[in-house]
């Protein structure tokens, strides 16, 4: 048998046992395998103990207790992250501290258009228990009923609704943050105007936990928008996109939320995926568009969807489309653009990206990168989709599913580096929505400026000199001497 002296990690987990209590420490293998797990399987690792706080306080605790053994901390959301921002890289140092306990709504504010939440909350719990006060959370994610706020918070979740409501970033007006020292920053305002020097709740989102763990959010709230209009329609070209999105911008004015562009390969993956899907429309035009306007209070938005559609096929902009006449048809639209996703995912291990660039170079850098991928690896299938009105682009490439899984690796990796320097000729960015994580590090830490790099590590030796959160995520920091 194992010696404690020579079994550190054991050792570690009595003693974590010993100073949190039982309830709060799972140690058993079985029971820690998915918070060690990413989201789509493809990485398993361990940790020397998953921590399962109730509040607060527990975070405090948990955090204290860490220091005093020497151990790290990776903090964990919902576990649905894409980059592997909240998977332990260092099992026998690491701990996952998991917020999903931490799940209470504190507060929903129907005249002050705003809501406290804890960290764990589920996006889409949240949205449906804010939806029954008549308010509205706009973030819509495809993981929005595992994903939880402080993951997006943490990793400045993007998702459909960018185009008129902005990133997550632009949604918070407070945070609740525990440091890596165990105290509470507690910034929970809802105050929309606050001039008082510089912005510190902004250093905590987008870290990735990095700086801290997040524990409580004020978020901000809209109207319910009781009208909802949703069309798919056809195109000749990813030209023709960006046209009709100038132009919807023009007509549609701020009441678009949403405007995604897919290739016909979107209906072959999602029928993959989900056999029974209805497709309204022939699925052989060069390109789509699926669209959302909505509001409330007075303006027709059924009427304005419609009108909209009526001038631009009359231009010639659109050849073909179809508007959503209920909310189940519009529901089936919108399977459509998550039904991709799980076809691909069925085609086994590919190549996911998520990057950006200028709103007008979208279509000439998806044509030069799948060009350039096509021409090195004529086995792979590129599929090119994404947020137009924000830049956003997933190209994402699926080696042949004959290849044995080393080889799929070996052409994920190459079409990985084909992108990046096709990204950088364009003056793009790796990431757009998704966090830089463990997956982007090396990619990130390569085109760093040193003047970003010098601020950032400043940053991080100020609060977390000891290097406690997340160390491995986003960059390897040196520790200050």
């Amino acid at each position: 048998m194992t010696s404690l002296q020579t079994d550190p990690a054991g050792e570690h987990r009595l003693l974590l046992r010993s100073m949190l209590g039982e309830d709060l420490v799972l140690t058993d293998a079985d029971a820690m395998a998915r918070y060690c797990r990413d989201w789509h399987g493809d990485v398993t690792s361990a940790a020397v103990a998953v921590l399962r706080p109730r509040s607060t306080d527990d975070v405090v605790a948990c955090v204290k207790g860490c220091r005093d053994l020497g151990l790290a901390i990776v903090p964990q959301g919902g576990n649905t992250g894409l980059v592997l921002g909240g998977i332990p890289d260092a099992p026998e140092r690491q701990v996952v501290l998991s917020l999903e306990r931490m799940n209470r709504i504190r507060k929903i504010d129907v005249d002050d258009f705003s809501a406290v939440v804890e960290a764990g909350c589920i996006l889409w719990e949240l949205k449906e228990a804010i939806a029954a006060e008549g308010m509205f959370f706009p973030l819509a994610l495809g993981a929005q009923g595992s994903c939880r706020i402080g993951g997006n918070v943490s990793t400045n979740a993007g998702g459909i609704n960018v185009l008129r409501y902005g990133m997550t970033r632009e949604l918070v007006l407070g945070l609740e943050v525990v440091l890596p020292d165990g105290t509470i920053f507690d910034g929970l305002s809802t105050l929309r105007k606050d001039n008082r020097g510089i912005d510190l709740k902004q250093l905590f989102i987008g870290a990735e936990g990095t700086l801290g763990i997040v524990t409580a959010v004020s978020i901000k709230l809209t109207p319910n928008p009781d009208q909802v209009a949703t069309a798919l329609v056809g195109l000749a070209s990813l030209e023709d996109a960006i046209t009709l999105y100038r132009r919807a911008r023009r007509d549609c004015s701020d009441l678009m939320s949403a405007f995604e562009f897919m290739p016909p390969l979107a209906f072959t993956l999602a029928r993959e995926a989900i056999p029974d899907l209805p497709i309204p429309m022939a699925t052989d035009y060069p390109c789509y568009v699926l669209m959302e306007v909505s509001g409330s209070g007075l303006v027709d938005i059924g009427d304005l969807m419609q009108r909209f559609l009526e001038g631009v096929m009359e231009d010639g902009i659109v050849l073909d489309g179809a508007i959503a006449s209920s909310q189940a048809q519009a529901r089936n639209l919108w399977l459509i653009r998550e039904g991709m996703n799980e076809g691909q995912a069925k085609r086994g291990v590919h190549m996911r990206s998520d990057v950006s660039v200028p709103l007008s170079k979208v279509p000439a850098f998806v044509a030069e990168a799948e060009k350039a991928i096509h021409d090195a690896l004529p086995d792979c299938v590129c599929v090119s989709y994404g947020h137009v009105g924000d830049g956003n682009v997933h190209l994402n490439v699926l080696p042949s599913v004959e290849l044995p899984h080393e080889q799929r690796l070996v052409r994920i990796y190459q079409s990985k580096t084909i992108l990046n320097q096709v990204l950088d000729r364009f003056q793009g960015s790796l990431s757009a929505e998704h966090g830089i994580g463990r997956l982007k590090r090396a990619d990130f830490d390569a085109r760093l400026p040193d003047t970003k790099r010098r601020l950032l590590t400043a940053i991080k030796n100020a609060i977390d000199p000891d290097m406690v959160m997340n160390p491995g995520c986003q960059l390897n920091f040196i520790r200050k001497s």
